[in-house]
């Protein structure tokens, strides 16, 4: 063979074609074929041998084609085989393909259908000779005609037959990615391309998981020639299948305990990150690939998963595209919340549709898949929580203020959107290392900069990071102790949040903690108020948390880091010596602020109490400076009366007065002081050694003359006249007054100091006789001067808040049960001198009622205890049920002489205490409240509830107050208590929203409610807006209430009348609660009803939509046939059915102007507005299919033209009559008025105008886009629709004729629209 090859080679370097011609003839094809396969096996040669046999098989003869044809067929199975070396193989492709063009029609179509054989065969593993396959079929289109089959096709033809063939085929998983990078070099109409893209799209689900980044890079490259969409929409629902396999997987794993792992999770994660970093750099380079992308996800986030929110979080690493994916992801975001919360609210919704995909799940997995070396999506992420964060953090209130306590659960989606952007960031925080330093500076940077918005959200995300990686925090202590350089200028909120954060890490860093004393020494002496309030709180709070050995077991310290993240610097110095330095020296930097303002003093007392509790070994220094600073006001003779010095408590400033030591706080904080080491010391004292006794000795002193001065105060006060505090019944207490406010100043100081004696009394008083009689002395002196206060103030032009009470929440929790429940024979005579009297019974529930308001309010209340929430809750729960026994036990009707004053009754006050204690638990502890209602032991003939059942215990309590309401309402009118009612009422539904909607219990709930309505009469608005209002909130969690708005719109119609006065109205009552007096307000009510279910249909068709034109880009496969209803079209039609149905009751009806008029216009306009989306969204239906209308459509068309529109004309005419007879003044007088109208009054009509051109433009959008529908579909539907005569120029001859007359005849002027206008609500009023 090497003679025949070396031939061949000298004969090509010849000149002689001819030679080589005849040398070529004379070797047989199987010669020629050994030639080559050795020569290419060897290396030797090959491309001079090929180059030779082209050169000597010219294309014009027949047997040169031939043999050239041969060498085609032989070389491409060669180059597949693998035995050739990789560059021989590319070489000798590389001849062929400078030939292809040479070759006929027949040889080519002859080598596509060997290279169709091959890939069908499977035999093209290695994809090399496939590079020759593109140059072939280019060739071939170019080809005039081939023979196919018996006859011919164009080139271009034969070359869509072969692509169709080959898609058609069976492809060998191997060889997918050579025939992608294959396709590129392919010239492909567009429909072509779609059917390639589909079928390598379909062979994703056969290839290893490995192979599938190489094989997307292929068809993002192929994308450049179209289908951007179809690639990246395919790409992105595999890996969402992936992943739902994965987890389904490993859910199937977790309950049956196996490893069921068809992908490894890893791999699959790894493959996802690679995939990401290709489809990115497409979008960089192709920026029509970016857009496509983007506006995939713009119409629907139901097509987001984890997989695609981890790819936008990468595209918005290309600046041109960052602001547009963090839009289009907070749009998601906040819809899907809305769509929950709108979906939770509404059992049509529920059992329409299934539950939706929750977004911010996805991204929360996305920020745990991230874990496997997604570095490319974790900035992403970072930026994305902080952009949540800020954009939907809490806003300031007005003024700039902070609203006070946050709330504790996310309730709107606003803020359940804040809350996922801390989630993200805390989850980010914890897996990812790189950038744990930049959430932190970000974190802290807000901390300082956003001084004028609220901050909570910050300082939550600090505090959780914080508790979760605190040995990670110490590595960037640094950027912490820049945070507190800034301490003094914050706002007060914000360093008592931040310092609070960070103190597990004052116990670990010693660092930490000697630069945050620094700072806060420097702002001890800060020109700011805020500062120096700063200062005490971070002093306060180091005091309680750095205990002094010999305090007591630590036990009652809570401790938030584990002990073996504490052995960092502690051996250094952190000892009990140490501590008791550092403590006494914080102490005495603390008792410069007892000679500043009020408000850095009140901050010390409030704090000093839990300060001793947690540290008492302090309590010698502390109880010293409170004894020292007492003194000063103080009256030591004990013959002097009053025994406290007012004077010195306030300071004046120019004209103004103010407030300087807010004495009755500081006698409190004494009082508790004192009465916490009473009864924690005997114990501990019994268990010290004799060294201490020099120690006891002073404790003894400083408590014992504690005590006498608190018993010498009670004595005088109780002697004390209110002269003697220079305060008198005709002393002035007007604000504006400098005298008023140093009046009110002591009057508020002394009634304080009263409350703080009270308690102590109390408590010290050991249920003795003598004793309770003084402290009611001390009450009565309290009462009288609370009396004035409230007389004097309310006189004045703004009623002044009564001030908060300084008695505890504990106290009153313990009064209250001891005057309402304690029945111990030995105290009996004791506590009858205190349950004697209405007028302290009524003080200490009004007392418990402003607590739980604050605990409502703020989160908190005063006093010691006030911030731990645990033992605010036990005191809720022991109010409760002292309250719900008083109420339940002693009924109302005993306390008749209450009623004839102008205020509540005790029964009244303990049921509003009820309603506040269950509204703030709902709030503040929303899951505990089964455990509030078990400790509500009362029994009487019902048996126990089974306490560990939420629903059946809340259902027991339910009875208890529907049985109260049912026993009001079954009196008569005149013993009807409306107060007590509404309270009722506002009870049920609070506990109500406990009942699961799916249990037996919130049915019966229900039943009972609409029983109440039906049968109660009475004509009282407030309590009918209650009741219906709990029966709305019940209804919608149970089904629609569109058939409930109807009755009601009957039965309002029935009782105001018709506004065409000769026309009969049925008399109908379903609900006998609406009667004349009430029908306005629960017309009112109905109407607010109407929008929310019109809320609900828009809803629906706007999802309806958006699936409409998903099916339709999807080639819309779904067509639905007339029979075959869509459910939610189905429950559209027939809600706005029924809707429109009620609108016309109460269009008809005598509505009286004002507010009602108003809100039916502008629902009627929504009404109209939302039935012209409906018509749209069928002109989109016939337009995409064989135009056919909704079942039922047609009917809801008639509705809308022949009954409801004519009925809105009719009650525009009656709506303008009345807003112009509305007056009752004659015209001359109102055109005199016309220049000084009241602007309300004209604002109100310039509303009524507006609302009346809106539905009538409404009206005609609707009929307008009607029209379209008709056109399309076929049907004419215009033939209900009459002609609208509203906006025509109306004469009313009769006004016409009397405004002639008034003229006399004298002046034949034409009569102006004005004077037309103006004499028509006469003639109305004439005809009524």
């Amino acid at each position: 063979m090497k003679a025949e090859m070396e031939k061949i080679v000298s004969l090509s370097d010849g000149d002689s074609t001819a030679e080589l011609q005849e040398y070529l003839s004379s070797l047989t094809d199987d010669q020629l074929i050994t030639v080559i396969t050795t020569s290419a096996l060897k290396r030797k040669k090959i491309g001079t041998v090929i180059k030779g046999i082209f050169k000597g098989s010219p294309p014009s003869a027949p047997e040169g084609c031939s043999r050239r044809l041969l060498l085609y067929q032989h070389c491409i199975p060669l180059c597949e085989s693998g035995d050739l070396q990789a560059d021989v193989a590319a070489d000798i492709i590389g001849l062929l393909m400078l030939e292809t063009h040479n070759l006929p029609g027949p040889s080519l179509a002859q080598l596509a259908s060997l290279f169709v054989e091959a890939i069908k065969g499977g035999m093209m593993g290695s994809g090399k000779s496939l590079e020759l396959f593109p140059t072939v079929l280019t060739a071939l289109a170019a080809c005039e005609a081939v023979s196919y089959g018996k006859g011919e096709l164009s080139g271009e033809e034969y070359k869509k037959q072969l692509i169709n063939s080959l898609c058609s085929s069976r492809w060998d998983p191997q060889c997918v990615i050579h025939l992608t990078t294959m396709f590129r070099d392919v010239p492909l109409a567009p429909e072509e391309l779609q059917f390639v893209v589909e079928k390598v799209l379909r062979m994703f689900l056969k290839l290893e998981l490995q192979e599938i980044p190489p094989l997307v890079y292929q068809l993002l490259l192929l994308s450049a020639k179209g289908c951007k969409k179809q690639i990246l929409d395919g790409i992105i629902s595999y890996f969402k299948e992936q992943d739902l396999r994965q987890e389904e997987e490993r859910k199937d794993g977790e309950s049956m305990d196996l490893e069921v792992q068809s992908i490894p999770q890893d791999q699959l994660r790894h493959v996802e990150g690679t995939t990401i970093l290709h489809i990115v750099f497409a979008i960089r380079l192709d920026h029509e690939l970016g857009r496509e992308f983007l506006k995939s996800f713009k119409t629907s986030y139901g097509e987001l998963c984890p997989f695609s929110i981890a790819l936008l979080l990468s595209v918005a690493r290309i600046q041109r595209y960052e602001e547009q994916v963090f839009d289009l992801l907070k749009g998601a975001i906040i819809k899907s919340y809305k769509d929950e919360q709108l979906q939770q609210g509404s059992k049509f919704l529920q059992d329409l549709l299934p539950e939706h995909c929750s977004v911010a799940h996805m991204i929360l997995d996305t920020v745990k898949n991230s874990v496997f070396g997604w570095d490319h999506v974790t900035q992403g992420l970072v930026q994305l929580g902080f952009f949540l964060l800020d954009t939907f953090g809490p806003r300031p209130g007005p003024f700039g203020k902070a609203s006070e306590g946050s709330a504790t659960i996310a309730k709107s989606p606003t803020q359940q959107a804040c809350k996922l952007g801390g989630r993200i960031l805390l989850e980010g925080f914890k897996v990812h290392e790189p950038i744990r330093g930049e959430i932190l500076e970000q974190v802290l940077n807000r901390l300082v900069t956003k001084t004028a918005s609220p901050v909570n959200h910050f300082i939550e995300l600090f505090s959780d990071i914080v508790v979760s990686a605190p040995m990670i925090l110490l590595e960037s202590s640094s950027k912490v102790t820049e945070t507190f350089d800034h301490l003094s200028y914050l706002p007060l909120a914000t360093v008592q949040g931040l310092l609070k954060a960070v103190q597990p890490l004052l116990k670990v860093s010693m660092s930490l903690k000697d630069a945050l004393i620094l700072v806060l020494r420097k702002a001890m002496f800060s020109s700011q108020l805020d500062g120096r309030k700063s200062a005490v709180t971070g002093f306060l709070l180091l005091l309680k948390n750095f205990k002094v050995l010999g305090s007591l077991a630590s036990s009652q310290c809570s401790q938030t880091i584990s002990s073996s993240q504490i052995q960092v610097d502690v051996h250094s110095r952190y000892n009990s010596a140490a501590n008791e330095a550092f403590c006494l020296e914080i102490l005495s930097s603390l008792r410069r602020c007892l000679g500043q303002q009020a408000d850095v003093r009140l901050m010390l007392y409030e704090g000093f109490h839990d300060v001793l509790r947690r540290n008492s070994q302090l309590a010698s220094s502390i109880m010293q400076t409170l004894l020292s600073q007492l003194k000063r006001y103080y009256e030591p003779e004990q013959d002097l009366l009053p025994p406290v010095k007012l004077e010195p408590c306030i300071t004046a400033q120019g004209d103004q007065v103010f407030l300087q030591e807010p004495l009755a706080h500081l006698v409190s904080c004494t009082v508790h002081c004192l009465l916490w080491l009473q009864s924690s010391r005997p114990s501990a004292l019994r268990n010290t050694d004799d060294s201490d006794d020099d120690q006891d000795e002073e404790e003894e002193g400083y408590q014992s003359e504690l005590q006498t001065i608190l018993e010498s105060m009670t004595r005088r006060m109780i002697k004390s006249e209110l002269e003697d505090f220079e305060l008198d019944k005709s002393a002035e207490f007007s604000l504006g007054s400098s005298v008023g406010v140093k009046n009110n100043i002591y009057a508020v100081l002394v009634m304080g100091v009263y409350e703080v004696l009270i308690e102590y009394n109390f408590m010290k008083g050991n249920y003795s006789k003598s004793r309770f009689e003084e402290l009611m002395e001390l009450f009565n002196r309290y009462h009288k001067l609370a009396d004035i206060l409230k007389e004097k103030s309310g006189k004045g032009r703004v009623l002044s808040k009564t001030p908060r009470s300084l008695l505890t929440m504990g106290f009153v929790s313990t009064l209250l049960t001891m005057l309402f429940r304690d029945s111990t024979l030995s105290r009996e005579e004791a506590l009858s001198v205190l349950r004697s009297s209405g007028e302290f019974l009524r003080y200490s529930v009004s007392v418990a009622l402003q607590k739980i308001q604050q605990l409502e309010e703020t989160g908190h209340t005063d006093g010691p205890d006030g911030q731990n929430a645990e033992k605010t809750f036990r005191f809720l729960c022991d109010m409760t049920s002292v309250l719900m026994w008083r109420y339940t036990n002693i009924p109302s009707v005993v306390e008749e002489a209450g009623r004839k004053e102008k205020r509540s009754s005790l029964s009244l006050l303990c049921l509003e205490g009820l309603l506040r204690i269950f509204t703030t638990c709902q709030q503040r502890y929303p899951d505990k409240m089964a455990q509030l209602l078990s400790a509500m032991d009362i029994s009487d003939d019902d048996t126990e509830p089974d306490n560990g059942n939420v629903t059946e215990i809340t259902f027991f309590y339910i009875r208890q107050f529907q049985r109260a309401l049912f026993t009001q309402l079954s009196g008569g009118e005149e013993e009807f208590n409306s107060k007590e009612a509404q309270l009722l009422v506002s009870i049920l539904s609070v506990l109500s929203r406990q009942l699961k909607p799916s249990s037996q219990q919130f049915v019966q709930m229900i039943t009972w409610t609409v029983k109440i309505c039906k049968e109660t009469s009475f004509e009282d608005s407030a309590f009918c807006k209650g009741l219906l209002s709990l029966l709305f909130s019940l209804q919608v969690l149970y089904k629609s209430p569109a058939g409930l708005l109807l009755e009601l719109c009957q039965d309002i119609h029935s009782q105001l009348g018709d506004i065409d006065q000769d026309v009969e109205v049925e008399k109908q009552s379903h609900f006998a609660i609406v009667n004349m007096k009430t029908a306005t307000t629960t017309a009112l009510l109905v109407l607010s009803q109407v929008d929310r279910v019109l809320d609900e249909v828009d809803w629906l068709i706007a999802k309806k939509k958006t699936q409409q034109a998903l099916e339709k880009s999807s080639a819309g496969e779904a067509t639905q046939t007339a029979d075959q209803q869509d459910p939610v079209e189905k429950a559209v039609t027939l809600q706005l059915g029924t809707l429109l149905t009620a609108l016309n009751e109460l269009v008809q009806t005598a509505l009286l102007p004002g507010t009602c008029t108003d809100t039916l216009l502008r629902e009627l306009t929504r009404t109209y507005t939302i039935l012209t989306t409906l018509v749209k969204y069928c002109i989109q239906l016939c337009s995409g299919q064989q135009g056919v209308l909704p079942a039922r459509f047609e009917k809801l068309v008639k509705l809308s033209g022949s009954h409801l529109t004519p009925q809105c004309y009719s009650f525009i005419t009656y709506a303008q009559s009345g807003e112009f007879s509305g007056g009752g003044a004659d015209d001359k007088k109102k055109k005199k008025k016309r220049d000084d109208v009241n602007p309300a009054v004209s604002a109100k009509l310039l509303r009524e105008t507006k609302a009346i051109p809106n539905l009538i433009f409404s009206i005609e959008q609707y009929e307008k886009f009607l029209i379209t529908l008709s056109k399309k579909s076929k049907v004419n539907l215009m033939q209900y629709m009459k002609l609208s005569t509203s906006r025509d120029f109306r004469i009313n001859a009769a006004s016409l004729d009397a405004a002639l007359q008034e003229q006399d005849g004298s002046q034949q002027t034409p009569v102006t629209q004005e004077a037309e206008e103006t004499q028509e609500p006469k003639h109305k009023r004439r005809k009524q």
